[in-house]
C-alpha cells in the first residue's frame, strides 16, 4: 500500500477487509508511501507485523523501537503508531490487521479478547522470532499472507484456524494485564489534540487553541507533543500541512501559491522554505517529479 487516508482524529479509513473476511493482509514498503515513510496513525483492529525485508523504525504511541528482517510486532486496537525505514534498507514488511471480533467466537470474545484492548501495559508487543510463542505468531502471519494470496479450497477457514493460533500464542506469553486511568486519559487527550488541528489546519492555530482542545495548559500541551512526537505542536501543524500539500501539488491545475493558501499558509515563501526542509526540494520541483512519473507510468 502507498497510501492510505485517515480521519481528523488519525483513524485510519482503510476497509480492513477481503470480500469474506474482517482481515487485510497486504505487503508494504515503507518508502514507495506517498510521505515517505507511514504516518501516524491508528485504527480499532489489531494489527500483525512481520518485516520481510530490511529494517523499519516504528513508534507506537511515546515509544519507538527498531524491527529488523524476521522479527515482528503486534500493535493493539487503538494505538496511534507510525513507521519509517531505518538507513533506507529498502524495509518492506507484511502487515495483517484483524477485527478484535474475528479473532476468537463471539462467546470468548469478552474473557480473552477485551481484557487485552483494554489494558493500557499493552499498546504493543515485539515478535521476536528466538521466542517460540512469537516464532508461531510469525509463521501464522506468512501463511495466512499466502492463503490470501492463492485462495485454495476453504482457506478462510484455514485462515480462521491460524487466527485463533495466533492470539493463544500471544496470551500464553504471560504479560499481566494492568489498567491505568491516567493512560487512557492521556490518550484520549492526544487523540483530541490531533483531531482539532486537522480539522483546522487551513486556518490560523495558536498553540492556546491546541491546548484548549485537550484541556490543557500550554506547556503540558507541548510536553505531550514532546513525549510522543518529539517536537512542538506548532512545528506538527506545519509538517501536517506540507503532508496534505503533497496530494493538492500532484493535481494537475494546482500552483504553489494556491496550495500553500489552501493549507494554511499566509506566505508562499515561507511555504516554500518549509516544504524544501522536510522534503528535500521545492513545491514546484516536486510537482514536476510527480507530474513526469504519471507521464512515464
Amino acid at each position: 500500500m502507498k497510501n492510505f487516508i485517515v480521519d481528523h482524529s488519525l483513524k485510519e479509513l482503510t476497509e480492513h477487509r477481503t470480500v469474506v473476511l474482517p482481515i487485510a493482509c497486504y505487503e508494504t514498503t515503507i518508502n514507495q508511501n506517498i510521505n515517505g515513510y507511514i504516518p501516524l496513525h491508528w485504527h480499532d483492529e489489531f494489527q500483525f507485523v512481520l518485516v520481510v525485508k530490511g529494517a523499519a523504525i516504528f513508534q507506537i504511541n511515546e515509544e519507538k523501537m527498531t524491527v529488523r528482517e524476521g522479527e515482528g510486532l503486534f500493535i493493539n486496537s487503538g494505538r496511534l503508531h507510525m513507521a519509517k525505514d531505518n538507513n533506507d534498507s529498502g524495509c518492506i514488511y507484511i502487515c495483517l490487521n484483524i477485527s478484535p471480533s474475528f479473532m476468537l467466537s463471539q462467546e470468548l470474545y469478552t474473557t480473552f479478547i477485551n481484557p487485552y484492548i483494554q489494558a493500557t501495559n499493552i499498546p504493543y508487543l515485539r515478535l521476536d522470532p528466538k521466542e517460540i510463542w512469537a516464532a508461531n505468531i510469525l509463521d501464522s502471519i506468512r501463511q495466512i499472507n499466502l492463503l490470501i494470496k492463492q485462495h485454495p479450497p476453504y482457506y478462510e477457514i484455514d485462515i480462521s484456524v491460524h487466527l485463533t493460533l495466533v492470539w493463544k500464542n500471544l496470551i500464553i506469553n504471560g504479560v499481566q494485564l494492568e489498567y491505568e486511568q491516567t493512560e487512557m486519559v492521556k490518550s484520549h487527550r492526544m487523540k483530541q489534540m490531533l483531531n482539532w488541528i486537522h480539522l483546522h489546519y487551513d486556518e490560523k492555530i495558536l498553540l492556546d487553541d491546541i491546548a484548549r482542545s485537550g484541556q490543557l495548559s500550554r506547556s503540558e500541551c507541548c510536553r505531550y507533543f514532546k513525549r510522543t512526537l518529539n517536537k512542538t505542536p506548532l512545528n506538527y501543524v506545519t509538517e501536517y500541512r506540507i503532508r496534505k500539500s503533497l496530494i493538492l501539488l500532484q493535481q494537475s491545475d494546482s500552483n504553489v501559491t494556491g496550495v500553500a493558501f489552501q493549507v494554511g499558509f499566509n506566505s508562499t515563501s515561507y511555504f516554500i522554505d518549509k516544504f524544501r526542509k522536510l522534503i528535500n526540494m521545492t513545491p514546484l520541483a516536486y510537482k514536476k517529479y510527480k507530474n513526469n512519473r504519471s507521464i512515464v507510468k
